[in-house]
C-alpha cells in the first residue's frame, strides 16, 4: 500500500504535469467510481497530500480526493489505448492521468471541500515530539499500531513503521504509554530522516508501487527490516524476525529492539 513517502511523490510529480490544467474529458471506466465524472472544463489549482490520500483541489470549488489502497497507482499517458486495470482517465490536453488499480480497492470522492475528518500529525512536516508523547499517555496500544493509527500520524503503514521503530531501537510490541518525552524525540528525528530519503528515491517498490510515470522507486535498497527476514541485521549482526501484531507482518530485529537492545527498548508482549 503507497504511504506518506509514495504518496508525496505522485503529489509532487503531479504538480509539474497537470497544475494549472484544463481537464477536457473525464472517463470512468470501473461503476464502482461512479461519480467521478462531470469535471470537464475545470482546472486543477491545487495538489496537495491528506496523509495517505492525493488530493487535486479544482478552481472554482471542489476536490477529487483519491485514495489508492492496496494496489492503486497514477499513471500519466501520452500514447493511445490504455494499460489493463484502468478505472478512471481524466484527460487534459498535454495527456491523460489514468487511475490504475488491479484490486479495485482505491476510491476517489468528488467534494466541495478538503475532508474535514481530523488526521494524525504529519511526521515530515510537523510531528511535534511533546504532544505526541501527549497523546501516547492516553494509549496503551503497541508503539507499531500507534504509529500506524491515521488518527494520531498521519501517512505511516507497515513498511515504515518498522523501519522507523527498528532505527530508533524501540519494540514493536512495547506499549504507547511506556515510552519517555525523549523516546518521542527520537522518533520524530529518525522518522523525518527516513521519510525524506524515501521520498529522494521516489517510494519504496516491494510490490506494485510504481510512480507516475510507471518507474519503480529505489528505497528498497536502503530498507534495514522490511521484508528481510531471516536475514542478519546490519546494526548487530541478529537474524530479522517477522511476527504477526495486529494483523500485519512485523519485522524487527531482537537484539537491537529487545530490553537489552537500546536506549529506547521495550519488553515484547505477544
Amino acid at each position: 500500500m503507497p504511504e506518506l513517502p509514495e504518496i508525496e511523490t505522485v503529489c509532487r510529480q503531479l504538480r509539474d504535469v497537470i497544475l494549472g490544467a484544463e481537464i477536457t474529458r473525464t472517463r470512468v471506466l470501473d461503476p464502482k467510481l461512479r461519480g467521478s465524472g462531470g469535471l470537464t472544463g475545470r482546472k486543477v489549482e491545487g495538489i496537495t497530500r491528506q496523509g495517505k490520500a492525493v488530493a487535486l483541489v479544482l478552481e472554482g470549488g471542489g476536490v477529487i480526493i483519491v485514495h489508492l489502497r492496496m494496489t492503486g497507482r497514477f499513471l500519466w499517458h501520452e500514447g493511445k489505448g490504455i494499460p489493463p486495470h484502468t478505472r478512471l482517465v481524466i484527460s487534459f490536453s498535454r495527456g491523460r492521468l489514468l487511475l490504475i488499480d488491479p484490486r479495485r480497492f482505491a476510491t476517489v470522492t468528488v467534494s466541495k471541500n478538503l475532508p474535514t475528518a481530523p488526521l494524525g500529525s504529519d511526521l515530515l512536516n510537523d510531528g511535534d515530539p511533546s504532544q505526541l508523547w501527549l497523546l501516547a499517555q492516553k494509549s496503551k496500544a503497541a508503539i507499531k499500531a500507534f504509529l500506524m493509527d491515521q488518527r494520531r500520524i498521519a501517512g505511516i503503514g507497515n513498511i515504515y513503521a518498522c523501519e522507523i521503530l527498528h532505527r530508533a531501537e524501540i519494540n514493536p510490541w512495547r506499549k504507547s504509554n511506556t515510552l519517555s518525552r525523549d523516546a518521542w524525540i527520537t522518533i520524530a528525528a529518525v522518522a523525518k530522516e527516513i521519510l525524506k530519503q524515501a521520498i529522494t528515491c521516489r517510494g519504496t517498490s516491494v510490490s506494485d508501487w510504481r510512480d507516475l510515470f510507471g518507474t519503480a522507486g529505489e528505497n528498497q535498497r536502503y530498507l534495514m527490516v522490511y521484508g528481510r527476514e531471516g536475514e542478519a541485521c546490519y546494526r548487530c549482526g541478529e537474524r530479522v524476525e517477522r511476527r504477526k501484531l495486529s494483523g500485519r507482518g512485523t519485522y524487527y530485529c531482537p537484539a537491537c529492539q529487545n530490553e537489552k537492545g537500546g536506549p529506547n527498548h521495550g519488553t515484547m508482549e505477544l
